[in-house]
């Protein structure tokens, strides 16, 4: 076994996030006995805060999600699929795409990661409450006031969620995101957009300040205290039988102003360190996590969330799912990426605090929205 190949890969720390790749990984194995691939996991928080730097330092493979994909396109961190997979998959990828989930990961017309999982904030509900205490599913956002009025509604209001919330928003009340270079979007609207927010989140569970989306579908799931959630970025794993002590229903957004809302694409892809000694298996091994076979297979049964457009339509998937991805397939599609120039995360790091700083009432949504536009600015300047 001397000339055994190791990689080593990080995902987060959840069933949707590790187990899926750790059991692509034992079925590689198998189909390659001289190659052995080890996952570690780490916080969903630290998925999105940690350096890439010390992660392609470190690892042959990474789970990671879309607005990180420019730092790595300038910084080197990763390799392209372009200079390693046939054009001709890379294509057929991009015609199976989940909403903008492949192009969310290409930056200077290369392709640096590869879309294995797609995610979008999305309704979720507990359709046997819903229907043992005859309520009405909201349609519109003054239903989902009025339903928030009752305590039975949460959804993950931590503040990088309370960020693309504020971004779903300012989009429904007309922003165009992201076409300055000196505000996110017009500033009357930005803080409109805060207050408005701020008026559900004053409904609602104090604690929905402090929960990810995890914890929402958690408590959901385990407890009868919550009965709908408007947008949380969905995980197929609570509407799959035997996951969890409950089952959860999933379906699209309500609508603001006669339109549906519109929220912020997520998701997860599957990259190659530049740092790799193993960079023709790793790409092999990157490639057969997202096959359809792969993704509509093993990726989905021990957990994964796909992101192949074909997986997302796949009988047997929903039928596992209670049609959680034929449901919520049109949100993903109309959902919003967000930018690609180097400096974007820098922004949401440090938006992310202060919007859910006002969201709190701890400073004004003028403050708020000044102070995010300044960190707007000069996150251009990267």
């Amino acid at each position: 076994m001397n000339n055994t190949i190791k990689l080593k890969g990080i995902a987060w720390n959840h069933t949707r996030g590790f187990t899926s790749v750790v059991a692509t990984a034992q079925r590689f194995e198998e189909l390659n006995p001289n190659v052995r691939i080890t996952w570690e996991k780490r916080s969903l928080q630290a998925f999105a805060d940690a350096s890439l730097d010390e992660l392609t330092n470190n690892y042959d493979l990474l789970i990671m999600d879309n607005p990180h994909v420019s730092i790595a396109a300038r910084d080197n961190n990763l390799l392209a699929f372009d200079d390693y997979l046939d054009a001709g998959f890379i294509e057929e990828l991009a015609n199976n795409s989940v909403g903008k989930s492949h192009a969310s990961y290409n930056v200077n017309n290369k392709q640096w990661t590869l879309a294995i999982d797609a995610a979008t904030p999305i309704a979720t509900w507990r359709e046997d409450l819903i229907n043992q205490q005859n309520i009405q599913i909201p349609k519109t956002w003054e239903d989902l006031l009025e339903l928030t009025k009752t305590g039975k509604v949460a959804f993950a209001s931590v503040p990088i969620d309370t960020l693309m919330h504020h971004y779903t928003l300012c989009a429904a009340l007309g922003a165009s995101l992201f076409e300055s270079k000196t505000e996110l979007a017009p500033r009357a609207i930005m803080i409109e957009a805060i207050k408005t927010y701020k008026k559900l989140v004053d409904l609602a569970p104090s604690y929905c300040l402090k929960m990810n989306p995890i914890h929402i579908a958690e408590l959901m799931s385990s407890t009868d205290e919550i009965v709908y959630s408007p947008f949380n970025y969905g995980y197929s794993n609570y509407s799959k039988k035997n996951y969890a002590n409950t089952i959860l229903k999933a379906g699209g957004l309500v609508t603001f102003n006669g339109k549906p809302l519109r929220s912020v694409l997520g998701g997860a892809g599957i990259a190659v360190s530049s740092k790799t000694m193993h960079a023709e298996m790793a790409m092999k091994y990157a490639e057969f996590n997202a096959i359809e076979k792969t993704q509509s297979g093993f990726y989905f049964d021990f957990g994964g969330q796909p992101g192949h457009r074909k997986s997302w339509l796949n009988e047997y998937v929903n039928k596992q799912s209670n049609n959680f991805f034929k449901d919520t397939l049109q949100t993903l599609d109309d959902a919003i990426m967000r930018p690609q120039y180097y400096g974007y995360m820098y922004f949401q790091d440090h938006a992310s605090p202060v919007v859910h700083e006002a969201v709190s009432g701890k400073i004004s949504a003028e403050v708020a929205v000044d102070k995010m536009n300044a960190l707007y600015a000069e996150s251009h300047k990267f």
